[in-house]
């Protein structure tokens, strides 16, 4: 009977330790060091070529050029990084990570919830901190995300997190930032499967799905200036865009649609709104501008919506948005089962832009300060300047390059973190197997 018990044991053991990927959370910051030699890309579009920066208490105590300043580095762990860069940590908005392991397993997926309306179910207690995907994000320089619930016509409550945690409650960043919309579209395609043109046509139940949002808006109002006899968990959550304490969050990507949406937005008296998509945001710069509305960019490595659209849209859209004052950060999602994994792409996103059209320090504020600022978040993180949280990371080159963004060592509030993942042990594995071969 000891024997079977014992073997339990082991089995038992044996399945955590296949499921626990994440590699052991850092611990706190209790020495002082300087990071000097490297080239600081501080993220709100300023370079120091030379720079020097001091991490106390896991924030950015001094970031400065070192041909001028005289520190004393007395005491101090000192990391030489001649030669090399030194990045705030990438920010990836409107991600699933740590809400599905495998798609092709639904025990693993809790990305969605049943119902129409879901204000009220918050992303962040299903976050699984211990993700292989997760952790995978750090080699490339992504730190932090925002954990954004899918589906329904208000998917639910976002929550921002660092990827360095023991579970949920240590990552949470900001909770409940903010609730996420699917907007109705305009226009839907044909049931080829049930003989139907396939082409687009009007969507003839567009004006009576928009109503059904501002009635359920008008509803949570009602609720809300009332006496509330009976809780109602919905109209609870919904509050916080209506007092500011929330940002709404639109899924659309049609002109027409963002148009409405800002002027539902507007009319419903919603203090922060931010368009997630807006593939045809950069023909109406103007209006988004004068509304104070921020866009978080669909996938650039895609294709255009439209036969009529030039092939190269999704990689300068960021550009005609940027060069007309818009606030614009990157994001992944795009409908696809790859978003998780190509998260870990988001700063190559970021790279292609520049391709396109912007200079490397505007595509770095694409998924740094831009991003932080969307998500309110930009007073602790989202570029390398003192007070802030000591969030960043030491690059061998370009960071938004591909082939030389090879990270060396990578901080969250001051806490060195582990680079090592499910994949970098089987790449070392299979390496140590053919090199002599």
């Amino acid at each position: 009977m000891k024997n079977l018990k014992l073997s339990f044991l082991l089995i038992i053991m044996l399945c955590v330790s296949m499921v626990m990927a994440q590699q052991t959370p850092a611990a706190k910051q209790t020495k002082d060091f300087a990071i000097v030699g490297a080239t600081a890309h501080i993220g709100n579009g300023n370079v120091i070529e030379k720079s020097i920066i001091i991490v106390k208490d896991g924030k950015l105590h001094t970031v400065a050029d070192m041909t001028v300043a005289n520190i004393d580095l007395a005491g101090m762990h000192v990391i030489n990084a001649n030669g090399k860069h030194v990045y705030p940590g990438f920010i990836i908005p409107n991600s699933t990570l740590g809400l599905v392991e495998v798609s092709a397993v639904k025990a693993s997926k809790d990305d969605e919830e049943m119902g129409l309306m879901n204000p009220h179910i918050r992303s962040l207690i299903a976050y699984n901190a211990e993700s292989k995907i997760v952790e995978s994000m750090r080699p490339n320089g992504v730190l932090l995300g925002q954990i954004t619930p899918r589906g329904s016509r208000i998917s639910g409550t976002s929550s921002v997190v660092q990827f360095d945690a023991w579970n949920w409650e240590d990552a949470a960043v900001k909770t409940d930032d903010g609730i996420h919309m699917n907007w109705p579209s305009s226009f839907t395609s044909g049931r080829w499967w049930l003989g139907e043109d396939p082409g687009l046509k009007p969507n003839k139940k567009y004006g009576e799905q928009v109503t059904e949002i501002a009635n359920y808006f008008k509803e949570s109002k009602a609720y809300n200036q009332g006496n509330k006899p009976e809780i109602n968990l919905p109209f609870e959550a919904i509050q916080g865009i209506f007092d500011g304490s929330k940002t709404l969050y639109i899924n659309v990507n049609d002109e027409k649609g963002i148009t409405d949406a800002i002027h539902f937005s507007k009319e419903n008296g919603v203090k922060k709104m931010v368009i997630v998509g807006g593939s045809d945001a950069y023909k109406i710069p103007g209006l988004l501008k004068q509304h104070n509305i921020a866009v978080l960019l669909r996938r650039v490595h895609a294709t255009p919506n439209s036969d009529d659209d030039d092939y190269d849209l999704p990689f300068k859209t960021a550009k005609l948005l940027v060069d007309n004052g818009v606030l614009v950060a990157l994001q992944v999602a795009s409908g696809g089962r790859m978003e998780r994994m190509n998260s870990r792409n988001l700063p190559f996103y970021a790279g292609t832009t520049v391709a396109h059209g912007l200079t490397k320090a505007q595509a770095l504020q694409l998924i740094t300060l831009n991003s932080a600022k969307i998500l309110g978040i930009d007073a602790k993180y989202g570029s390398l300047e003192p007070g802030k949280s000591a969030t960043l990371f030491i690059s061998e080159g370009d960071a938004l390059d591909m082939r030389t963004n090879i990270i060396e060592h990578a901080f969250i509030d001051g806490r060195e973190i582990s680079l090592e993942t499910h994949q970098t042990k089987l790449w070392k594995r299979y390496s140590e197997k053919y090199k002599n071969q």
